[in-house]
């Protein structure tokens, strides 16, 4: 047990989906897991364990930004001793290419904190995802003919720049930066430092270049089939 978790040693199954919301994770466990059961809600961060297609599966609540997935994620794998962790969220949009709806598959994740440049002195890490995880997810995506992009996101702790729209991004977008979200760079650092596997999986809900955004109602049949593509991922 932590100060954010009180599941037992045993109650998580090695692989996790990582939503940001603890509602979110509530969905994900009540529509898609078979035998769901609750293992943590402290601070409302709510913790689930199940299984999909007859394999043992969690989905843990991490919170908004990078310090608090890092604090549930830290304590996931050094702690129950998870070894599989998929974020599974949504994204903002920074190229006109990817469309709303689309999947974008995190091949790597740039960022404007801190959190990452802190461990590494002189250095820039690049924090990237695990390559096995991420060409599953790519290869299931072109089975079930899903669009979907494998590209570099930014992990941002900023959602409401001075600069409104695509100047608060400056150079990114030229760069191959095609989205926009909160967590991955401290993410896929921790699952480096840690030498557990890590991936991100975000729905563009909207577009930054075009201004195209889709409703709550449309975000939640987008997200399932990116959950059972993830849950897939995570099982497989």
């Amino acid at each position: 047990m932590t100060p954010h978790n009180h599941a037992k040693p045993g109650d998580y199954a090695e692989a996790v989906l990582l939503p940001g919301d603890p509602l979110r994770a509530k969905w994900v466990a009540e529509t898609f897991l078979k035998d769901a059961k609750l293992v943590n809600s402290v601070r409302n961060c709510l913790g689930y364990t199940g299984t999909w297609n007859g394999k043992r599966v969690s989905v843990q609540a991490t919170g908004m930004g990078q310090p608090s997935l890092s604090i549930y994620v830290h304590e996931l794998i050094n702690v129950y001793g998870l070894k599989t962790l998929i974020r599974i969220g949504t994204c903002g949009g920074l190229n006109a290419r990817v469309k709303v709806r689309d999947l974008i598959i995190a091949q790597a994740a740039t960022t404007d904190s801190t959190i990452v440049k802190d461990g590494f002195g002189a250095f820039n890490f690049a924090p990237i995802a695990d390559y096995g995880l991420l060409r599953s997810a790519a290869d299931k995506a072109e089975e079930k003919g899903m669009r979907y992009h494998v590209g570099n996101m930014l992990s941002s702790d900023i959602f409401y720049h001075v600069e409104p729209g695509m100047a608060g991004y400056g150079r990114l977008p030229g760069h191959g930066v095609i989205g926009v979200e909160m967590e991955s760079a401290a993410l896929y650092t921790l699952a480096a430092r840690f030498d557990v596997k890590a991936l991100t999986v975000c729905t563009m809900t909207d577009c930054l270049v075009t201004h195209q955004e889709i409703s709550a109602e449309e975000r939640q049949t987008s997200l399932k089939d990116m959950v059972s593509l993830c849950l897939d991922v995570a099982t497989a």
